[in-house]
């Protein structure tokens, strides 16, 4: 499917989802950084050093006694308070500090203990007054305290403040972990809006979603019919089928506002911070209803509850789920919002999410048919100059299976390389080659011995040669022995047309194709060699399903004996003497196929030959070079 127009950007980066068509969000506040937070402390410690020394400029010097006595003897001392020992006082006039810089005018001093002076007798000649109390007023101890405590006091104030502002922009609380208010949904200001006509290749889809844009864009019409908007749309399909621009287009269509996340986004380390989330998604959705709310990869949180629950089921990953199940169907009812949820995995979703009530339905998206992906490549290339003589329905003929992600893939992958050739056009042979390198895998430059290179096309060709021999195999498209990606070879089949069920002829003749490599070394040199290796496993996975799985041997019966997602510990689905069935029957179908393979390339010995000898002299043939070099007939099958 086309790529959706991109997301904006989180005006929070601890808001879990985005929104378009919403209304405008205020300013996001300007970041603090750490290094800004640094020189803003240093700036205040400075300050704050440099007003405290400013108040501590008038505190009276200590003098020594011997410079007291003489101001005293001089007769410029004008009063003094002792307490003990200590002695403060004021002079008449002022004079220089003793060994220091400036004047004083109040003192302080100490009276040494054995000093035998007759101190009151000069006092009292020279006229100097007694105090009852300190000549200088001190500051008291808990300003003194304070004093002392500024620069730490407003270096916390800061801190907090800073904190406060970067918590609120993170979400707040706990470290942006939850969020005290939820901020305001972003804005897709002057961006198209994705719609249907962007969306192609499954208009059975589009169809049964054109029901829930309708209901949102004219409601009053099914409420006179008593009729309930649906609760929610569940998506299931393979990756890359375009569930989450479905959604897209589904608001677009409809002119609502839109709010996507992925389910992940909501689980946090602590419990409850996923349930909060959901309610305010919830909230903001209901705020601009009617709109839709889009959850991404819905399985994540959406798993049936009670296998592999944390303590008391409890854990943060049900706790999210019951807050979606409340938000979809509870007492407080999600008036207005229409739930849209993309996932893989239907059949892992707890039953209380896919009821009627919450999502209402289920729809499966597939990956598209011929004309589908014909309608895919055409919007993936307006944008792109095609040659005149590209034709997109060969294309679309050659990639079955592809999903729409891989055909914007490879429309993408064409651009690339005709920009790398310095083509003003893509042309088909762009295309060609971009479908080969996504199929076969990119060229490795590898320069190998000729008895190698020539093993190498004996085994290309022996699967090439069974596929155009075999009724039940799919035609040849490609064959080549350059090195492509982890192979040193490639031969590429595919079908005429799409299939959707597979024959036990069709099945055999995959597995006698894939046997076909090592089959033609062993006829041909006597040997087998390590390259067979992928062979095998596509071998063991056909010959495993067509036993186990699709009721294809009599001696097993028409039975499942293991699930079809289980490759490895499958044996737990059935009995251990059916599963001794399962495997004999596949060593006997495996080496049926084998022998079968092994005869046919003994009859075509000189096709072998002659197509080998084909591939080293060209390295790569396509389809008609291929049928041609083997002799063989291109017929439909």
């Amino acid at each position: 499917m086309p790529q959706p127009t991109p997301v904006p950007p989180r005006d929070r980066s601890g808001a879990p989802w985005r929104s378009e068509g919403a209304p405008p969000s205020p300013p996001p506040r300007k970041k603090i950084s750490w290094r800004n937070l640094v020189l803003a402390a240093l700036i205040v410690y400075l300050l704050t050093n440099l007003v405290l020394s400013f108040l501590n400029k008038g505190d009276e010097p200590t003098v020594s006694y011997t410079e007291f006595s003489k101001q005293v003897a001089d007769g410029n001392v004008a009063k003094i308070y002792s307490k003990g020992d200590a002695i403060e006082g004021e002079l008449k006039s002022k004079q220089p500090v003793p060994g220091g810089k400036g004047d004083y005018t109040t003192f302080i001093t100490q009276r040494p203990a054995f000093a035998d002076d007759d101190l009151w007798a000069n006092l009292t000649a020279k006229g100097v007054t007694v105090t009852a109390s300190p000549v200088v007023e001190h500051r008291s101890f808990l300003a003194n305290l304070l004093i002392s405590l500024a620069p730490m006091l407003l270096l916390v104030g800061l801190w907090v403040l800073v904190a406060r502002r970067m918590g609120s922009a993170m979400g707040g609380g706990l470290g942006g972990l939850g969020r005290k208010t939820p901020p305001r949904p972003v804005e897709l200001a002057g961006t198209r809006r994705t719609s249907f006509d962007d969306v192609a290749g499954i208009d059975e889809v589009k169809a049964e979603l054109s029901e829930v844009v309708d209901f949102l864009k004219n409601p009053a019409a099914y409420r006179r019919m008593g009729a309930r908007m649906p609760g929610g749309v569940l998506l299931a399909g393979p990756p890359g089928t375009g569930k989450t621009l479905l959604a897209r287009a589904v608001a677009g269509e409809a002119g609502v506002p839109f709010f996507s996340a992925s389910a992940s986004e909501f689980i946090e380390m602590i419990v409850g911070v996923g349930a909060s989330r959901v309610r305010e998604l919830f909230a903001e959705a209901r705020k601009v209803a009617p709109s839709i709310i889009f959850i991404d990869e819905i399985d994540t949180i959406g798993r049936a509850r009670g296998a592999g629950a944390g303590m008391g089921g409890h854990d943060e990953r049900e706790q999210t789920l019951n807050q979606i199940l409340t938000e979809m169907d509870g007492f407080s009812g999600s008036e207005g919002v229409v739930v849209i949820a993309a996932t893989n995995r239907p059949d892992v979703l707890d039953p209380a999410l896919t009821r009627p009530g919450r999502f209402d339905r289920t729809v499966q998206v597939s990956p598209p048919d011929r004309g589908g992906r014909a309608a895919i490549l055409a919007i993936h290339t307006r944008d792109i100059p095609l040659a005149p003589e590209t034709d997109l329905v060969q294309v679309a003929r050659a990639t079955p299976g592809m999903t729409g992600a891989e055909l914007a893939n490879l429309a993408n992958e064409a651009a690339l390389l005709a920009v790398r050739r310095q083509h003003a056009e893509v042309t088909q042979e762009d295309l060609s080659d971009a479908l080969e390198k996504i199929q076969l895998g990119a060229e490795r430059s590898l320069v190998m011995p000729d008895e190698e290179r020539r093993r190498t096309a004996y085994h290309e060709s022996g699967h090439a040669l069974l596929g155009m021999l075999h009724p039940g195999a799919d035609p040849v498209r490609r064959v080549t022995i350059v090195p492509r990606g982890r192979a040193l070879g490639v031969t590429l089949s595919t079908p005429d047309a799409d299939r959707y069920a597979y024959t036990e002829e069709y099945l055999r003749g995959r597995i006698i194709g894939a046997l076909g490599g090592m089959a033609a070394e062993q006829v041909v040199y006597g040997v087998i060699t390590t390259g067979a290796e992928n062979d095998l496993e596509q071998v063991t996975n056909l010959a495993r399903g067509m036993v186990g799985r699709w009721g294809m041997s009599e001696r097993v019966g028409r039975l499942t004996a293991f699930p079809a997602d289980s490759q490895v510990a499958y044996g737990l689905a059935a009995a251990p003497a059916t599963l001794d069935t399962v495997d004999a029957e596949m060593r006997r179908i495996v080496d049926e196929c084998y022998e079968n393979a092994c005869r046919l390339l003994r009859e075509h010995r000189h096709r072998l030959d002659a197509l080998a000898t084909a591939l080293l002299a060209e390295e790569t043939l396509d389809e008609e070079a291929a049928y041609a070099a083997a002799g063989v007939p291109r017929t439909k099958k």
